[in-house]
């Protein structure tokens, strides 16, 4: 039997997540042909055995280092049969079939990645989608996450919106497309790989979008201690995707955040 849909999990000591997620797959991908890859990044709590004993149908792979979320899931890539990929945050919770929303990526092949509506633990929306990165949105790194006034509220009007890029907490995605940009830049460990890979979703042409009609939820694990991983993948991303006086500009705008946020520190 093909293969339609490949879940790639990357984990690492999210043994606590686990079956809320799991369970929530096995729900919502009733009807399509699937396969389910979890690829641990060197967990130091129970997560593989937790999986080996109660998720034996999962392809497991136990890796010895911590790659990281890119480079972890294109190592899962490589061992994926899927026609198309639906790369997924094992602190999730899949809340509506995920059939509409891969019958809409199979229908329009212009559509490089889809994202879905996201929630928190109290099932208040989040931002999930926004704007590539420019001068003023790094200066305030907030707006970077604001597209327009129904993305700032998660008041909808629409079900169906083309964005700039979109977390990579869940993205859908044509295998074609990911061959085809190669995957995420393994540069980045973590934080805005997902914002790279949607440039050069969009550098090919193709589109990104949201469905706002679709949610799932999402334990978000960033807090401030981690903002100077943050600022390291913007520079990393200006540095990939800017040249000459742009690229000064944006450097300059990323510097001054970066000293703000760590006056705020002291």
């Amino acid at each position: 039997m093909n293969i339609e849909l490949s879940v790639i999990i990357v984990n690492y000591n999210g043994q606590r997540f686990l079956k809320d997620c799991l369970e929530s797959l096995r729900q919502k991908l009733i009807g399509i042909s699937s396969e389910i890859i979890v690829i641990d990044n060197n967990s130091q709590d129970e997560s593989c055995t937790y999986i080996k004993e109660n998720y034996p149908e999962i392809k497991l792979i136990e890796s010895k280092i911590n790659y990281g979320f890119g480079k972890g899931n294109n190592e899962a890539f490589k061992q994926s049969k899927g026609e198309y990929l639906l790369l997924i945050n094992n602190d999730t919770i899949v809340l509506d079939s995920l059939k509409p929303v891969l019958e809409k990526l199979k229908s329009d092949k212009s559509i490089g990645a889809i994202g879905i509506n996201m929630l928190n633990g109290n099932k208040n929306y989040l931002p999930v989608s926004g704007n590539f990165p420019n001068f003023i949105n790094l200066f305030w790194m907030k707006k970077i996450q604001e597209s327009n006034t129904e993305f700032k509220s998660g008041n909808f009007l629409k079900t169906c919106y083309e964005v700039d890029w979109l977390s990579g907490s869940f993205l859908m995605i044509p295998r074609r497309v990911y061959t085809e940009i190669n995957g995420f830049d393994e540069d980045y460990f973590l934080y805005v790989e997902d914002v790279d890979l949607c440039k050069r979703i969009s550098d090919k042409g193709y589109k990104r979008v949201f469905l706002s009609q679709y949610s799932y939820i999402h334990f978000v694990g960033f807090n401030k201690s981690k903002n100077p991983l943050l600022v390291k993948g913007y520079e990393i991303y200006i540095s990939k995707h800017f040249k000459g006086v742009n690229k000064i500009i944006i450097s300059t705008s990323l510097k001054i955040n970066k000293f703000v946020k760590k006056l705020k520190s002291n």
